[in-house]
């Protein structure tokens, strides 16, 4: 006899889930057709979302996670930094559901990375990969890090400690903001791919705007570091960055225009 237990497998998961008990008792209290009971449901989102959403309660699959705030410095201790309490989604139900059916398990462990990593940071925490992995996902520290590498290879950085302050040997976030200027994106672009707020998109292209034209005044770089207030590594990748990078006509003008005004004033 054929075991069909994995064919009802992914029926019996969604009947836990809260919209398909709302559009089960639909059916059963009002003898909706499930066109119809999804249709009541979608109804129910659209005018009660916003309620939904400011809602001091959590919804399932949520929970409260103490994280490091991104107030703190870089160089401060783990063991001193100040701590923000966020809502994270563990579960999200039938969205999960479909990853996990469609894509399976390491896509769906991906996904919730990238859900989590930016909930925290949306509400003024940083995640660690230590957190991740033996706090939430209940994973290997390796695993974690081969993530990062494989959402870094399709150009989705996500907004941890180590990435948004630099530590270690995470990668540079500020270089590849810059090349994403430089390639003619726009800032609110950058903004979705990187997770990093308008404001500091547009301070990391400025202090490369700023190396540019110091540099092309012939100030050697451990000079515009100085200037600029940025490390000499950081002055060097944004050089090499302007002298190897595709750049757009269109910044080609904006960066011919800054250079012919020189306005490098720290």
């Amino acid at each position: 006899m054929i075991n069909n237990s994995s064919i009802h497998k992914w029926d019996r998961l969604r009947q836990k889930q809260l919209d398909t008990q709302f559009t089960n008792q639909l059916q059963a209290g009002m003898n909706c057709s499930m066109f119809e009971a999804k249709a009541i449901l979608n109804l129910v989102y659209e005018v009660y979302s916003p309620f939904f959403d400011n809602s001091a309660g959590m919804k399932p699959g949520q929970l409260n996670f103490e994280v490091v705030s991104i107030e703190n410095s870089p160089k401060e201790q783990l063991s001193n930094c100040q701590m923000q309490t966020v809502v994270l989604t563990l579960d999200a139900g039938e969205e999960d559901l479909l990853i996990r059916q469609n894509q399976g398990v390491i896509e769906l462990r991906r996904h919730r990375l990238e859900r989590i990593s930016n909930e925290a940071f949306q509400q003024g925490g940083l995640l660690t990969v230590e957190d991740i992995a033996n706090r939430l996902l209940n994973c290997g520290e390796r695993t974690v890090t081969r993530d990062l590498y494989a959402l870094k290879q399709k150009d989705i950085i996500l907004p941890l400690r180590s990435t948004i302050k630099d530590m270690g040997r995470a990668i540079t976030h500020r270089e590849l903001i810059v090349r994403y200027w430089l390639s003619g994106m726009e800032f609110s672009e950058i903004k979705r791919r990187t997770n990093h707020s308008i404001e500091a998109i547009a301070n990391y292209v400025d202090k490369f705007k700023r190396v540019i034209a110091l540099a092309k005044d012939n100030y050697e770089i451990h000079t515009i570091s100085f200037l600029v207030k940025i490390s000499k590594t950081l002055a060097q990748q944004y050089y090499d960055l302007f002298e190897n990078a595709t750049i757009v006509q269109q910044r080609k003008v904006e960066l011919d225009d800054l250079l012919k005004k020189k306005i490098v004033q720290p």
